[in-house]
């Protein structure tokens, strides 16, 4: 029996909130999406974690004799990716990424910031969009590049505004306009996030500027999977204007679209973690960005 890292860290909170809807605030996800992998993890234990009361939750027995575990595992792992980390000759930054950076960014942050903390290495780890927070909740990651919104207990610094634009196969009717208003988009199947992703999934959906439920043609977790999906026929989706270049590829064509706000491209880090490492990496960011 495998159980996901990320299960035993949605049981843990929904124990300590005894509430699903506070949980899933907390945890940064969609409340169907967090009780569907709480009876997924029942199923998978063999028995019920919780029992449904009228406002929230109780634990069962077994729900109650299992939590400490779930505690002293988490805590366990935490402890003992600082200690991986730690085993390098001075320290390794985990830096997660989400899709490809670009913008002239990445490269020159990370020259900046072995010139200031001299013996350390860099780990760029790969992250799926049903970790919105691009590993910082679970300590896998020391920063991230993400796109706002965040999940709670994190905090930003936001390194480009980019205005939404849509990418659609090269044969699209809309391709033949310089630009696409967004109402023009709304009855299109859209390529989506895993519901995990919660409200960044809505935020590259449209529905800050919907009345109206978008139409999912497919999910996809991977940069690679969503444009395969688009080349494929099975939607449209909305992408940022510097990750055009990125995931130019044949077969697909991508228009600015209007009637939206722009995407906020950002670094992120807990708001507790003051360690040097991280602000040095943070500085050389904000150093980057100046130049650019």
């Amino acid at each position: 029996m495998d159980v996901h890292l990320r299960d035993v860290r949605y049981f843990v909170a929904v124990a300590e909130e005894l509430n699903v809807t506070r949980a899933a605030e907390r945890l940064f996800v969609s409340q169907p999406a967090l009780s569907k992998q709480l009876r997924v993890l029942e199923r998978q234990l063999g028995f019920r974690l919780f029992e449904r009361v009228h406002g929230g939750v109780l634990l069962t027995r077994q729900g109650a004799a299992l939590l400490p575990v779930a505690r002293d595992l988490l805590e366990r792992w935490r402890s003992g990716m600082e200690t991986a980390r730690a085993a390098a000759p001075t320290g390794t930054l985990v830096i997660g990424l989400q899709t490809a950076v670009g913008r002239g960014l990445q490269q020159e942050a990370l020259r900046r910031f072995r010139a200031a903390m001299p013996g350390w290495e860099v780990s760029l780890r790969l992250v799926g969009w049903d970790d919105p927070s691009g590993g910082l909740a679970d300590g896998s990651s020391d920063v991230a590049f993400v796109w706002r919104p965040v999940p709670p207990g994190l905090r930003t610094h936001v390194l480009a505004t980019e205005r939404r634009g849509v990418a659609m196969p090269a044969g699209h009717p809309l391709a033949e306009l310089k630009e696409v208003p967004f109402a023009a988009l709304r009855a299109e199947p859209f390529i989506a996030l895993p519901p995990a992703a919660g409200p960044l999934r809505d935020f590259w959906l449209g529905l800050d500027a919907r009345d109206d439920e978008p139409v999912i043609g497919v999910t996809a977790n991977t940069p690679e999977e969503v444009f395969e999906a688009v080349t494929g026929g099975l939607g449209v989706v909305l992408v940022a204007e510097g990750n055009a270049t990125l995931y130019s590829r044949p077969g697909m064509t991508y228009r600015p679209v209007t009637g939206l706000p722009p995407g906020e491209l950002a670094i992120a880090w807990r708001e507790s973690d003051g360690r040097p490492q991280v602000m040095a990496f943070i500085d050389a960011l904000r150093q980057v960005k100046t130049k650019v």
